[in-house]
């Protein structure tokens, strides 16, 4: 490919829809960005958070700014896969043909939004592990490859059993989407209802420019983040991370991905930034970013880093919430015996270094609190 043509492409991407998007869906700047390295990675994205967050507006602005096909659907408990991939052809099932009808469905989709995606049933399950997996399509002797560039689950629960649980694997990004703050409120308001009475598919970028994109994935070096990478995989097992050697091998497209999105073929430390959306539960998100902030300084050489990803430099301080569920989740984590004391204890220095940026005085106190009693909780049951 052209060395012109993908940059062109990707500096397109950002200017024409990423950019644009976060005009009209106000504080879902982090999500976007995700989703921008998702969309160009061909991963999945989960999103966590209650209904009206707009979550499937999203998908609706994605799809509009690059004029592609878009499917979605709120699943059920009763949902059935003619309802997701399309109902048998009756023409052909009279003459002994079992061939899918997919028009205007999910297979001929480039984008998918699955909304309340955890009340999926067996029904279903298998078809869309392999569809979200593997980008295929298959019923009976019938198996087809899916033009589906980008998925997008939602729900406001977590997997709650093992075949959910397979489910939920098969979206390498997570990313939490709650209502926005009281005082962008005003500013929702005015964003929503300008987006009702505007058109948003007047961009250059098309489908296949996103195809370009991900077929660009191919020529980037990643030979400047494998020592740093495999530390932080390491770092992340030890911390008690389930990381699979599958989702570590798809996480290099991830961070070749968010180089190209910069427009570099050249994948630099800072591009870890994206394994700090691979939690398992909220409560990890503040203890990831930790260790992917502790790597990425550690490795990282500013002189050699140039056009680093807007979500390698979080501008903000820390959640103090999300701290606070972090280190109610190690207290738990506590009680188990098949939690070694050692990585609760490591765990607890990297959430005391995140506390130090919170910038409220009075939370930061309370929370240096939290973790010093849990440590000597810690310490005089070892004794």
């Amino acid at each position: 490919m052209e060395n012109e043509d993908w940059k062109s492409l990707a500096a397109q991407l950002r200017k024409e829809c990423l950019e644009p998007i976060k005009q009209t869906l106000i504080g879902k700047d982090e999500i976007i960005e995700v989703l921008g390295v998702a969309l160009v990675a061909g991963e999945n994205v989960f999103l966590l958070g209650p209904p009206g967050t707009a979550k499937s507006a999203l998908v609706q602005e994605l799809a509009a700014r690059l004029s592609g096909r878009s499917f979605d659907y709120l699943l059920t408990r009763f949902t059935e896969p003619s309802e997701l991939f399309g109902p048998f052809d009756l023409r052909r099932l009279r003459d002994g043909d079992l061939v899918t009808n997919t028009e205007g469905m999910l297979p001929e989709a480039d984008f998918v939004f699955l909304d309340e995606i955890m009340n999926a049933n067996s029904a279903v399950l298998n078809s869309l592990l392999l569809t979200l997996n593997e980008r295929i399509f298959r019923r009976g002797r019938e198996t087809q490859p899916l033009p589906m560039l980008l998925a997008i689950g939602a729900s406001n629960r977590l997997p709650e059993d093992d075949a959910l649980a397979a489910l939920y694997d098969r979206f390498l990004f997570r990313v939490t989407c709650e209502n926005v703050e009281e005082q962008q409120l005003a500013e929702v308001l005015r964003a929503g209802w300008k987006r009702e009475h505007s058109d948003t598919s007047q961009t250059q970028i098309k489908i296949e420019g996103i195809r370009k994109l991900q077929q660009a994935l191919r020529d980037v070096s990643l030979a400047q983040t494998q020592t740093a990478y495999l530390d932080l995989i390491s770092r992340l097992r030890d911390a008690g991370l389930a990381i699979s050697d599958r989702r570590a091998v798809k996480l290099q497209r991830a961070i070749a991905a968010s180089a190209i999105v910069c427009g570099r073929q050249v994948a630099q430390v800072s591009d870890l930034w994206v394994l700090r959306y691979i939690w398992e539960t909220p409560a990890q998100a503040e203890m990831l970013a930790a260790q992917v902030d502790l790597v990425v300084n550690e490795y990282s050489e500013e002189a050699q880093e140039s056009d680093r990803h807007p979500l390698a430099d979080v501008p903000h301080g820390p959640d103090p919430e999300k701290l606070a569920e972090a280190i109610r989740a190690l207290e738990t984590d506590s009680k188990a015996e098949s939690v070694h004391r050692s990585a609760i204890l490591d765990n607890l220095t990297l959430l005391s270094a995140r506390i130090e940026w919170v910038q409220v005085a009075e939370s930061r106190e309370h929370l240096r609190t939290q973790v010093a009693e849990l440590r000597a909780s810690i310490e005089e049951n070892a004794a």
